[in-house]
């Protein structure tokens, strides 16, 4: 044709052949195949729910502990701070949950609309562990603040937070460097 620039029925790419049949039943057994992700979602609702309903008879058991004995103060801190650990493992494995469902199985609607808050898209598996690794950050911050206020030792709670500093600049390095594009500076 004359309008078209020189060359470009050659840069034109060529029709894709019809799949082989072979390769239709492949294609097939690998997208049906995502759904085994159902299994570690269902696994992890379930572990997701024991963290909750452990955290919620611990604050029971704790509640009574303190009627009981209201003194020392640190110890029965230390059990809500145990608690609050628990519902944030109990997060992140719910979150996990939600995220494996929606990038192998479907995105959760409800009524035709998708139903996830904007803080909780997870759109890869790059979001997915930076949801994961922000909630370890949360847990490691409230394990240290229980060590803080049950440890005898200031030492043992200088060296734990050392650690834990350590793991956290190790976690942001890591997301920081797995999420940048080539190109791209953060």
């Amino acid at each position: 044709m004359p309008d078209e620039p020189q060359g470009s029925r050659a840069n034109a790419h060529p029709e894709p052949r019809p799949p082989r049949p072979l390769e239709v039943r492949t294609e097939r057994a690998l997208a049906a195949s995502l759904r085994l992700a159902v299994i570690p979602v269902l696994v992890l609702l379930l572990a997701g729910l024991g963290a909750f309903v452990y955290g919620t008879a611990l604050f029971v058991h704790s509640v009574g502990i303190i009627l009981d004995h209201p003194f020392p103060v640190g110890h029965q801190v230390g059990l809500f701070l145990l608690d609050i650990d628990l519902f944030l493992i109990g997060a992140t494995l719910l979150i996990s949950a939600v995220g494996f469902y929606t990038l192998f199985v479907r995105e959760l609607h409800s009524r035709g609309t998708a139903i996830m808050p904007a803080w909780l898209e997870i759109r890869d598996l790059n979001d997915l562990k930076a949801r994961v690794i922000a909630m370890v950050v949360l847990v490691l911050a409230v394990t240290f603040g229980e060590v803080i206020v049950d440890s005898p030792s200031g030492r043992d709670a200088l060296y734990l937070g050392i650690g834990i500093g350590a793991v956290v600049i190790a976690l942001t390095a890591f997301i920081r460097l797995s999420t940048a594009h080539p190109g791209e500076r953060r």
